[in-house]
């Protein structure tokens, strides 16, 4: 049985509403979130308390993002903001995009902040890490910041890191690469003069990893009458 299509006049109740009808709640979108029977809120960002599909939750967000240009009908913003705090949320970011951009911060109990650009929010609890404004507005600051959210997935603090990481492995890669060659260098000589490794001299060998040590022992190779004088130790 289908549920009653909501007409131009109410009132309404939240399960009257289906999920992407453009409609908004108050006192009577994907994710929308419905502490009571009476109210239906939507907010342009949602974090926390999102489930993956979409449909009314009930609660609030722990942190809503609000986007404010010409136009915005500023009562029922402050209507807003207020019947989520009512429900729970923690923190209400609201994005001025008319004049100049600047994020207006609320909090229960708290006089509103702004925030401008240059500066950075945060969000304890709820954000990892502190957010620029410009992340909210601009596309290329939103995209270095989920960056570096995906490498912190991953274990990284940032892209340094995995940087230095490589480096690292680079160098290494490197390394192996000249004791095998050294390594094989001395197999060879001492075959060539007709001396024959044995068992532990071969696994002295392969368990060394100091280059200077497979140096040493390749200079030897050239004149060791045997080869255990090879892989004598070193004095």
């Amino acid at each position: 049985m289908s549920r009653p299509y909501p007409t131009p006049h109410g009132p309404f109740r939240a399960d009257q509403i289906r999920s992407g009808d453009p409609y908004e709640l108050s006192n009577g979108v994907d994710t929308g979130y419905s502490p009571s029977d009476d109210v239906l809120r939507a907010p342009d960002v949602a974090v926390g308390n999102v489930p993956d599909a979409p449909g009314w939750v009930r609660g609030a967000p722990p942190l809503a993002v609000e986007y404010a240009d010409t136009g915005q009908d500023e009562k029922d913003l402050t209507a807003k903001i207020a019947e989520l705090f009512a429900a729970g949320t923690k923190l209400v970011w609201v994005v001025r995009l008319a004049g100049p951009r600047r994020v207006e911060v609320h909090e229960p109990g708290k006089p509103m902040r702004l925030v401008r650009p240059g500066e950075e929010l945060t969000a304890a609890g709820i954000l990892r890490n502190p957010l620029p404004v410009e992340a909210l507005y601009d596309r290329d600051a939103a995209h270095r910041v989920t960056f570096r959210n995906l490498l912190q997935r991953q274990g990284y603090q940032d892209l340094d890191e995995v940087r230095t990481e490589g480096r690292d492995e680079g160098r290494e890669e490197g390394r192996e690469e000249g004791r095998t060659a050294l390594r094989n260098g001395i197999v060879n000589l001492l075959e060539g003069r007709g001396l024959e490794l044995s068992d532990a001299n071969r696994t002295s060998l392969a368990d060394c990893r100091e280059l200077d040590v497979l140096q040493l022992w390749l200079t030897r190779a050239a004149t060791a009458a045997t080869p255990d004088e090879v892989f004598a130790p070193i004095h």
